[in-house]
């Protein structure tokens, strides 16, 4: 896996401006802040946010890879103020589940997800290398 960072600019904070990877395509589709049996146990923002990460890297697993494998992330959220206000919390809970793997990442906020409780849903792609 080589991470792109083109020459003079800044170096980013918490994702990558790209990455190049070669082996086993690994999509992790929207994962929100749900247990296993699709029953939320909270509200809040950052409790459903470290849910939908645990869940993705439970999908990751299945395919034998884990969070050091993911090249590219979306994550759509309902509130921009709420994550933005919050990221000190949203690191904590990233890096408690995922270390410091940080790959590109994009962050949306949209007017609605589809299960009405949901905040954050979150899709991954990951390269196994060969």
């Amino acid at each position: 896996m080589q991470f792109l960072q083109p020459p003079g600019w800044a170096i980013p904070k918490g994702y990558a401006n790209g990455v190049a990877a070669r082996g086993t395509l690994v999509f992790v589709g929207g994962q929100i802040g749900w247990n296993g049996e699709q029953r939320f146990e909270s509200d809040d923002f950052i409790d459903q946010t470290k849910q939908a990460l645990q869940n993705v890297h439970a999908v990751l697993a299945c395919a034998g890879a884990g969070p050091e494998h993911m090249v590219r992330m979306t994550w759509y959220i309902t509130d921009r103020d709420e994550y933005n206000s919050r990221l000190r919390e949203l690191g904590t809970a990233y890096r408690d589940v995922m270390g410091k793997c940080f790959p590109a990442m994009t962050c949306v906020e949209v007017s609605r997800l589809v299960e009405p409780r949901a905040k954050v849903e979150i899709e991954v792609t990951a390269v196994v290398p060969d």
